[in-house]
């Protein structure tokens, strides 16, 4: 199917942080929007990269020997293997490419931030 994509209403019809919602596919890839606020658990993805884009707000990504700090229209790729994690110290909107079936919190599983995979808005 050929339909844009809102990208400012799709943000606003998620309510939760840290639940990642699938908006697009292509190639084997899923296109993911977030909400984040406060700090998310340490983790990395062995096998996988993973891009951030800010769409609205600021998140830093910490790395074990440094952080990168990322405003609106910034990306970076965290590339597999590294261990990281995404913080808001306020409420951000990030939009996520990473391969489907991607978990968000890698390599551990957490109850609190561990969400469902392939839920689309």
């Amino acid at each position: 199917m050929t339909a844009k994509i809102a990208l400012g209403e799709k943000f606003g019809l998620i309510a939760e942080h840290w639940r990642p919602k699938v908006v697009a596919e292509l190639n084997g890839q899923e296109v993911k929007l977030a909400k984040l606020k406060g700090a998310f658990p340490w983790h990395r993805h062995d096998e996988v990269d993973e891009m951030f884009l800010v769409w609205r707000g600021t998140i830093r990504l910490e790395f074990r020997d440094h952080a990168v700090t990322l405003g609106p229209g910034e990306a970076l790729v965290v590339p597999k293997g590294v261990e990281h994690r995404p913080v808001a110290a306020e409420e951000a909107e990030v939009l996520l490419f990473e391969p489907a079936g991607v978990k968000n919190t890698g390599n551990v599983d957490d109850p609190d931030f561990t969400a469902p995979q392939g839920v689309r808005i």
